[in-house]
């Protein structure tokens, strides 16, 4: 979650390092701070709050050094507070590190260090590895060697980065859990936690493998293990345009976000198929096509919207490919103990590519031998690279914490590899040829819904009061009701939940009356004459309704208080479509309340600690 940016060259670190902090804002944060080692000793500078309050002291410092480190905390040990925020330091005030992750063997370790004399000034289990590495640093060990030292005796996550005012010509990090990422440049390095914070500076860029310390200096930089064995590493070139995260004009990244998915979904689309064959090329499964076509199952494991795009996924996989699916949550899936074998193919879906919950979750199931797919949409991201194959949605850069373009892009794929197995199995050309045609269709049918965002945004009006929201769907619409429900939970803070519509009558019918605001999804499909009497029901007990529906549909725009039209599409395309409204209507509502929706309270775009 937390944002790390690292510095060592012949430039002053402190703006480099402060505009990395404000690009890695999205991630979710309660406080910031930095530590700079210059000629004149070591400065500390932390604040609660944002990263401009940091901003405003540092620059009141006037500090200039060539060598620094900076962080954004997300608190998890300890209340947010200066005292908590990072860096945190030894008792000399010589060395200062940055940290993410939890270190679960925290309380063990500062039993320890307080026998032996170490005063602990905050509440952190960070603060614990600032003094673990200065006890290794008074056996004489360098700052490399005290730091793979210290973390040997550490259990639990971490990407980390280090400087001491005693060996001011390098910083030392680590990675184990927590994404880090080193940025290399003509006499200048830096190192991140997401390469958003480098592209204005580099775009040369090299990963660090969990178990992986590297000391690096200005003009080169050397990687080892934490068991000391050497390693020569890739440097890889990020294809990133530093116009794809700023706002373009635009009032808040989710609504550029949301009005850039005729473009994403397009580059999703790209090349990827086939109509005179009526089929999909995915040149990520090349090779493997066989092995996922003839697996016993398939599994899909991922967190949140994710998850829902699963869902999705396994509609479309049993009704067109006929292979059994399942859909777990990563975060239970890591735990249970899942039946998994090596006829198993096992989907991992991530935006960031470094969700912790689903990382452990795919490192399991190669463990067991089954095929790995990750999709992602973050270009040499972990999951990317541990999979044994996968595919990228190429949605571009999503900084808004509440995913829009990568939620509608992800189900782009997923169909794309539903007609990959489906056309080798029992899909018929024709109707092959039917659902590309459909697909290439869906960035001009998402136009012209963005087409209605003013219309949108008036319907809105009349929903911003609402205290709780029920969202419904039946069969692929379903998994978009659990999605609208989310949008609006996360930028808006409005109680809502998601329900397939059928089983509001076992339960949540009881809430409905005047003030709860019911919102449908029901495109024509074959249970649309299902839906028309659940909303029949609705009206029965005075809900107020919002649909969804398609734009042929006179029927239910007759019965309910406000509809949205979104083009026909094919049945199993219908939620790429059908998810649009609902994530400008939790927009409309969310500006309309005041509130920040790029950075909705408690949440971060990639959770990468439990």
């Amino acid at each position: 979650m937390c944002g790390i940016v690292g510095y060592i060259g012949d430039k002053n670190c402190v703006p480099i390092i402060i505009e990395g902090l404000k690009r890695l804002e999205y991630r979710g944060y309660d406080s910031a701070g930095i530590a700079v080692v210059n000629d004149e000793g070591c400065k500390l500078i932390k604040r609660k709050g944002k990263v401009s309050e940091l901003e405003k002291k540092v620059y009141e410092e006037h500090l200039d050094a060539k060598l620094g480190i900076g962080h954004t905390r997300w608190a998890t040990h300890g209340i947010p507070s200066e005292i908590n925020a990072h860096p945190h330091m030894n008792n000399s005030k010589t060395l200062f590190l940055i940290h993410n992750g939890i270190i679960e063997n925290y309380l063990s370790l500062k039993k320890g260090l307080i026998k032996e004399g170490y005063i602990f000034i905050s509440e952190t289990d960070t603060e614990v590895l600032a003094h673990l590495i200065d006890h290794y640093l008074k056996l004489k060990h360098s700052l490399f060697q005290a730091v793979r030292y210290a973390l040997n005796e550490v259990e639990g996550t971490y990407g980390l980065a280090v400087i001491y005012k005693n060996e001011p010509d390098k910083i030392v990090v680590a990675r184990k859990g927590s994404p880090l990422v080193i940025g290399i440049g003509i006499n200048e390095n830096f190192v991140a936690s997401d390469v958003n914070a480098l592209i204005a500076h580099t775009h040369q860029v090299v990963y660090l493998e969990d178990g992986e310390i590297a000391e690096i200096y200005k003009d080169k930089f050397y990687t080892k293990t934490i068991s000391d064995e050497t390693i020569v590493k890739e440097i890889h070139q990020v294809d990133m345009r530093i116009d794809e995260i700023t706002k373009g004009g635009y009032p808040h990244f989710m609504l550029k976000e949301i009005m850039e998915q005729p473009e994403s979904l397009y580059n999703s689309l790209r090349g990827r198929t086939v109509y005179d064959e009526g089929i999909s090329k995915l040149g990520g499964l090349q090779g493997f096509e066989d092995r996922i076509i003839k697996s016993n199952r398939i599994i899909i494991s991922a967190c949140g919207t994710s998850w829902h795009a699963a869902l999705v996924a396994e509609y479309m996989i049993e009704q067109y490919a006929g292979i059994s699916v399942e859909v777990e949550y990563a975060s239970e899936m890591r735990y249970r103990h899942p039946i998994i074998n090596k006829n198993d193919t096992v989907i991992f879906i991530s935006q960031s590519g470094e969700t912790l919950d689903t990382l452990a979750s795919l490192k399991e199931a190669k463990k067991k031998g089954a095929l790995c797919v990750g999709i992602c949409n973050v270009v040499g991201s972990s999951i990317a690279r541990e999979s044994d194959v996968g595919v990228y949605i190429h949605a571009g850069p999503e900084i808004g914490v509440a995913s829009t373009k990568a939620f509608t892009s992800q189900l782009i794929v997923l169909a794309l590899i539903t007609l990959l197995i489906a056309s080798k199995r029992n899909l018929s050309l024709p109707e092959g040829q039917e659902i590309i045609s459909a697909l290439q269709m869906i960035p001009k049918n998402v136009e012209k819904i963005l087409k209605q965002k003013d219309y949108i945004e008036s319907i809105a009006d009349n929903y911003v009061d609402s205290r709780n929201f029920l969202y419904l769907g039946r069969g692929y619409n379903f998994p978009v009701a659990l999605e609208g429900a989310l949008k609006l939970k996360e930028i808006s803070y409005i109680h809502a939940e998601g329900y397939p519509a059928a089983e509001m009558k076992h339960g949540p019918i009881a809430l409905i009356d005047k003030d709860m605001p019911v919102v449908f999804i029901a495109s024509k499909d074959s249970v649309y004459e299902k839906i028309i009497g659940n909303i029949q029901e609705v009206r029965a007990r005075n809900g107020r309704i919002l649909a969804i529906i398609n734009e042929d549909d006179d029927t239910i725009e007759n019965m309910v208080d406000h509809v949205i039209k979104v083009p026909k599409t094919h049945n199993m395309l219908n939620p790429i479509l059908s998810v649009i409204p609902l994530q400008l209507i939790a927009y409309h509502i969310a500006v309309k309340k005041g509130l920040n929706v790029d950075q909705p309270r408690n949440l971060a775009k990639s959770v990468t600690v439990e």
